[in-house]
């Protein structure tokens, strides 16, 4: 399984010279199989550069969208996706029942008048839409399990699978904040024993007094998911759109820190764009 990350920036693209190690677009990350398949998680964005890279290639295949949810800085590349404009290209998509609409309804809403020129009606390339339930499915040789996210209006983060190696991705989720349903244990238990977890890590502890509730999580408990659950490393994601590299830098510094003192043997890092890893 080999990973891609094509953006990893929260709530708003950034750019700028404080921004070039990590990157400023929105989430997306590439997974593809050991036997080739492409999934792509979320349509932030990353989406518009993953598409370009796409297009460049010699060899098309089907390419499998599967988004956490549906806020805009999760689908706000789909309308830059250059292939969409291809009638050769396959995309299926697949996206947990949003508050109000479906992911569907969400981004043919996107690229309507007002808020876009081509409507979603006039795409020539072969664009299916499947929702996703509680139970888990394939794609491919890839197995995805959902995993439900502490996050206003809902949404669904994914472990992955693939001969005996786990892909744990999960955004847009606060750890601390105690809704009813998830408990530490609950997120555990999807996290348990995986070769990488990628978990959000919005906020500094100072930060979060601010924003409880607002669904991201502290870097910290990102850490303390990571040391309980016994996974191998941990991807520090969904940066805040503030955040400098220089910061970014020190946060995961510290993060190392705080594992070495806990005596668990979790690599960390954080998740910037161009970052790529195979399990």
């Amino acid at each position: 399984m080999r990973i891609h990350c094509w953006g990893s920036r929260g709530s708003f693209p950034v750019s700028g010279a404080e921004f070039v190690r990590y990157g400023g677009d929105t989430s997306c990350l590439e997974v593809e199989s050991d036997k080739g398949d492409l999934v792509i998680l979320d349509a932030g964005t990353g989406f518009h550069a993953f598409g370009c890279h796409f297009a460049s290639g010699a060899h098309k295949k089907a390419v499998h969208l599967v988004c956490t949810h549906a806020h805009l800085d999760h689908i706000m590349g789909f309308p830059f996706f250059s292939p969409i404009f291809d009638e050769r290209t396959t995309l299926n998509v697949y996206g947990c029942p949003c508050a109000a609409d479906s992911l569907e309804t969400a981004i043919r809403k996107l690229m309507r008048t007002p808020y876009f020129p081509v409507d979603f009606s006039a795409l020539p390339s072969e664009i299916t839409f499947n929702e996703v339930t509680a139970a888990p499915f394939k794609i491919g040789t890839l197995s995805l399990t959902p995993i439900r996210l502490n996050h206003p209006n809902g949404g669904c983060g994914y472990r992955i699978e693939e001969r005996g190696k786990v892909l744990v991705f999960i955004t847009d989720n606060e750890l601390e904040y105690g809704n009813p349903g998830f408990d530490a244990e609950y997120f555990q238990t999807h996290s348990a024993d995986a070769d990488l977890l990628i978990h959000d890590a919005e906020y500094t502890d100072e930060e979060y007094k601010r924003y409880q509730s607002w669904g991201h999580s502290k870097y910290t408990d990102a850490i303390k998911l990571a040391v309980a659950a016994k996974v191998k490393r941990l991807g520090l994601f969904h940066i805040n759109t503030r955040r400098t590299d220089d910061q970014m830098d020190a946060i995961v510094d510290d993060a190392k820190k705080i594992i070495a003192q806990s005596g668990a043997n979790v690599e960390c890092f954080g998740i910037g764009t161009g970052f790529e890893i195979a399990i």
